[in-house]
């Protein structure tokens, strides 16, 4: 049986109807599993942290790479199913936790206590060492919310590996010229990449945009370091995205006038900030790299 007719009969067994505000639009071509794969570079050594993982297909496959597989499904019909799928195999590096991925506790992946049943609202077996890497299949509406989340967390993925709506993945990615708020937040903190594109008809039901994976590997603290060494690490940080978010807070205008309305200042003190930092004057926010984000809050230090 093919993985779409499958898919379809699994849903019909478990009376389970995809939702479209979860965003529960099943894989249903061989090819992609395999390029998620390749793209998560799994090991034995690895744990990997896979966020709705739907039916298990992908689950599986990851669980044959890597010596770990914590599965976070918030859709309790499917963690039903995948609770029925493990109880009858012979599997035991995969554990199910029915939660929502936004209340979950990323410290879980380090805790001592260990599972009693391979779906959980609990701790869950302790990693071996302190890396992890994410899987997932992202709604749009969590998207941006998600990456910061790890992003910032005080434990990060070493690298996650992204479903994304196709536009969502390539703002992401964008290069100055076409940067947005979204874009600089994942560029300061990490290296993204679009690894693959990802047609709406390799799902079920199609859903209405093309999707693509992509691979965000985190930057080590000291790539992410600002300029200015005075400041604390969390307060530079608060800082950069102060002066982002002013700077992108009127699209069509310059960002000199952005940072001035801002910072409550004259357009010509920010004229000149912007040219110290060795920036044309009459340039906007979606022209600056992270490094010209940078260069300006060395002037405000």
């Amino acid at each position: 049986m093919d993985i779409l007719n499958r898919t379809k009969e699994i849903c019909r067994l478990y009376n389970i109807n995809p939702s479209r505000s979860k965003g529960q639009n099943f894989l249903v071509n061989e090819k992609v599993y395999g390029e998620i794969i390749a793209a998560a570079n799994l090991t034995k050594d690895d744990v990997v942290l896979e966020v709705g993982p739907g039916l298990g297909i992908l689950t599986a496959k990851l669980a044959e790479k890597a010596g770990r597989v914590i599965a976070v499904e918030l859709d309790d019909k499917l963690a039903k199913y995948l609770q029925d799928g493990l109880a009858n195999s012979e599997v035991d590096n995969i554990e199910v936790i029915n939660e929502n991925i936004l209340d979950f506790d990323i410290k879980k992946i380090f805790s001592t206590k260990s599972l009693t049943h391979p779906v959980s609202r609990g701790a869950i077996h302790p990693s071996r060492g302190g890396d992890f890497k994410v899987v997932a299949n992202l709604p749009y509406n969590i998207t941006s919310v998600f990456i910061r989340r790890f992003l910032t967390a005080e434990q990060q993925p070493e690298e996650m590996i992204l479903m994304l709506q196709k536009e969502v993945a390539e703002r992401i990615c964008a290069k100055p010229g076409d940067m947005s708020l979204l874009a600089l937040g994942v560029q300061f903190f990490a290296e993204p990449e679009i690894i693959a594109k990802v047609l709406k008809e390799d799902f079920w039901p199609m859903p209405q945009v093309d999707s693509a994976i992509i691979r965000i590997r985190a930057k080590n603290k000291e790539q992410r370091a600002l300029a200015a060494e005075s400041a604390e690490r969390d307060s530079a940080e608060a800082i950069f995205f102060r002066l982002a978010k002013f700077g992108f807070s009127a699209k069509r205008k310059m960002l000199k006038n952005n940072l001035a309305g801002g910072l409550h200042i004259a357009p010509a003190e920010a004229e000149k900030m912007l040219v110290a930092a060795g920036l044309n004057p009459k340039i906007r926010a979606e022209d600056l790299s992270v490094e010209d984000w940078k260069k300006i809050i060395e002037q405000r230090a």
